[in-house]
Formats: structure tokens, C-alpha cells, sequence
């Protein structure tokens, strides 16, 4: 059974980077589309970017296009989200989640229900 374990969230300035990390156990993530989805307080949880099994696709979300990069190291059984230029409303709790179906058309509005196996997410708070 696939485990998901995030981490890397913490405290940033804004403007500031920072790289999330999702660890993967259980099984293999190389079989796995995964997805970043991130919660805000108070709002409900939203796709943020998505990578194919391979990494040959991604897809990120409007708010956060051009200052996410997500990427994949199957051979760790890791996925990243490195995040530059950081907003205040970018604080979030930022989970990670896996499955066997391709990367939604827009991740932006994908539903999380779509998704089989989530992580215990990593809050990340940005704010000067």
C-alpha cells in the first residue's frame, strides 16, 4: 500500500523560495501520477501541479504558474515542488497525493476525491 510523507514546509518572507517534498513507501511511485493540492484556512483544497508517472508531463495551476516547478526522482521514490517568488496567499497546508489515472485536464480544478492516496501534509506560511 502506497504511503505518502510530505516535507520541507516552513516559515518564508515573501519573495522568498522554498522545495516541499513528497516521500513515497509501500510501493513504487514510478506507476503513480501525483499531484500537489494545497488548503488554505478557511478554503477548500485545490489542485496546484500535477506529473505524469514519468515526469514527461506537467500541469500547474494559474496562480502559481511560473513560480512552481514541479519535478520527480523515481529512483528516490521522491517528488518535489519547488516554489520561487512566494505570495502571502500561497500559505497553505500543501499535501501531496498519488494515483493511476493520467494528470487531470486542468489541475487548477481538479477534485480531490479523484485521488487514492493523500500524505499527512506540510503547512507552509509566508509572511514577513
Amino acid at each position: 500500500q502506497l504511503q505518502l510523507v510530505e516535507s520541507g514546509g516552513g516559515l518564508v518572507q515573501p519573495g522568498g523560495s522554498l522545495r516541499i517534498s513528497c516521500a513515497a513507501s509501500g510501493s513504487a511511485l514510478v506507476t503513480y501520477t501525483i499531484a500537489w493540492f494545497r488548503q488554505a484556512p478557511g478554503k477548500g483544497r485545490e489542485g496546484v501541479s500535477c506529473i505524469s508517472n514519468s515526469g514527461s508531463n506537467t500541469d500547474y495551476s494559474y496562480p502559481v504558474k511560473g513560480r512552481f516547478t514541479i519535478s520527480r526522482d523515481n529512483a528516490k521514490n521522491t517528488v518535489y515542488l519547488q516554489m520561487n517568488d512566494l505570495k502571502p496567499e500561497d500559505t497553505a497546508v500543501y499535501y501531496c497525493a498519488a494515483r493511476n489515472h493520467p494528470c487531470p485536464m486542468m489541475i487548477g480544478i481538479a477534485i480531490p476525491s479523484a485521488w487514492d492516496s493523500w500524505g499527512q501534509g506540510t503547512l507552509v506560511t509566508i509572511s514577513s
